[in-house]
């Protein structure tokens, strides 16, 4: 038996674990070090018809029971996952390269929803009202049936989360497609979901690439579906699905700005900016890509060098998800430097000791850009800062007004007159002041404007509730001695 067979890790369907023969195999590489973590099959059109089948025989008896008994799974997987954070967080830390601390986080934030959906017997509008004499009207939610959410590599467990608690608390049956480069979290939160009594095939995880998705996406027996990915895939699956009539909510790709006045605070700004554009390597749609200094700001950008520079990569700063990543991150610094841009923090080339076959790319900064460069307007995806100067509010507002995503854009400043301009005309769906990842806590919901969305709706909060969910409105007449109206 070769390693790759020893540590392969099937599709979790109807509470346990499925290697079917024939389908291709992808291995799974940790970023630290290159390493081989093992090895996922790529689910074919059977195994996918099986899965679904699975997930609609389960919905025919979870989505008749009570609400109620529903979230007490849960509150018993909240449990679990507190027991087990350790362990998780070491995995996504394997499987993704990011920190053990910001895996420990990503989990936490998605025990956050896990509490919001917790709630959901006393968030279900079932709103009841006389509307005439002797006529009722009331609202009643239903689930859809089995539901599917795709998610992408660099949240392995908060951005299943932010879709798995909602969607099965209220009512449906569920499937998960993980990125193949970060699979293995969600095959032990199905585990961990069979330990919490959740019941055989409300939810499942299909291993596979883009043939997986798609074939997901057009099966009759999927009902709707969430996709977080770049803005061209989102796009893509958002046209897709629509086009069959599915309900889809698609989260894309972002190119958020943080603006500093002069009046901002020295030390927590620097701190809060380089903590945005660096933490979990850059790899979030939240993280500051784009910093814009309006006039006179001092020795903030020498401030925000030197925090930079403190960085140390492996231990403060995880790795690139791939090494094909980091050479496109690379490429974008080394173009850059050859357009005339001052790097002072420069992260290529960087290594590890001990885990020099791992994928790193250290802090970078890229001084003097302009709007038009690309570094200013593409997503890079790493943790690299472009840095811009203008003379104006407005002129910064205008920047990030321009750009074509529309996530986040946050503001530095000590004058509330400012920062309630700034939340005001930024166009962004998330906006921060004094605060670099401005990602709303529960039960505020989580989503983008322009092309950092496609569908309605946010995917967290109430939002959440509603795209997983149909509302049915009953209208009823009992009294027969009512006087007449236009409803009798």
């Amino acid at each position: 038996m070769t390693t790759t067979e020893q540590k392969l890790t099937g599709h979790f369907i109807g509470d346990q674990q499925h290697t079917p023969a024939g389908e291709d195999i992808i291995d799974v590489f940790s970023p630290l070090d290159g390493s081989l973590l093992g090895a996922v099959p790529a689910a074919s059109r059977q195994t996918t018809d099986q899965a679904v089948a699975v997930a609609q025989h389960a919905f025919e008896r979870w989505s008749v029971t009570p609400i109620k008994e529903r979230v007490q799974v849960l509150f018993r997987f909240k449990h679990l996952l507190e027991k087990n954070i350790d362990e998780l967080s070491n995995l996504i830390h394997r499987e993704n390269g990011k920190t053990i601390s910001e895996g420990r986080a990503e989990i936490e934030k998605g025990i956050e929803v896990l509490e919001f959906a917790s709630s959901l017997p006393q968030l279900f509008e079932q709103e009841k009202l006389e509307v005439s004499s002797g006529v009722d009207c009331e609202y009643k939610r239903y689930p859809l049936g089995v539901v599917l959410s795709i998610t992408p590599f660099n949240f392995p467990a908060m951005v299943p989360m932010w879709t798995i608690p909602i969607a099965i608390g209220c009512g449906n049956t569920f499937l998960l497609k993980p990125s193949e480069q970060v699979p293995l979290t969600s095959v032990r939160l199905g585990e961990l979901f069979s330990k919490a009594g959740l019941p055989t095939g409300v939810y499942n995880v299909l291993h596979g690439r883009q043939q997986t998705s798609e074939m997901l996406i057009d099966h009759p027996g999927i009902r709707a579906i969430s996709f977080v990915g770049s803005t061209a895939a989102a796009q893509s699956v958002y046209r897709r699905a629509a086009a069959l009539g599915k309900r889809v909510l698609a989260l894309g790709g972002a190119k958020n700005h943080l603006v500093v006045v002069p009046d901002a605070d020295r030390e927590i700004t620097a701190k809060n900016v380089v903590a945005s554009a660096m933490g979990c390597a850059g790899q979030r749609c939240m993280a500051a890509s784009v910093l814009i200094l309006v006039g006179d700001t001092g020795d903030m950008l020498d401030r925000i060098i030197n925090e930079a520079k403190n960085i140390k990569v492996g231990s403060d700063l995880g790795a690139i998800i791939s090494d094909r990543a980091k050479q496109r991150i690379e490429g974008y610094i080394t173009r850059a430097a050859q357009r005339g841009h001052a790097v002072p923090v420069d992260g290529r080339n960087t290594t590890v000791v001990g885990k020099e076959n791992g994928w790193y790319v250290g802090p970078t900064i890229i001084a003097g850009v302009t709007p038009s460069d690309e570094c200013a307007c593409d997503e890079i995806f790493g943790p690299v800062l472009s840095v811009i100067n203008v003379s104006t509010l407005e002129e910064a507002l205008t920047i990030e007004n321009n750009n074509p995503y529309g996530n986040a854009a946050s503001i530095y400043t000590t004058s509330g007159a400012v920062a309630r301009h700034f939340s005001e005309h930024a166009n962004a769906g998330m906006v921060g002041v004094n605060i670099g990842v401005p990602v709303p806590r529960e039960p505020f919901s989580f989503g983008g404007w322009n092309q950092s969305r496609f569908g309605a709706g946010d995917i967290t909060g109430m939002d959440g509730i509603r795209f997983w969910t149909k509302l049915k409105k009953i209208t009823t007449k009992w009294s027969a001695t009512a006087s007449k109206n236009w409803m009798s």
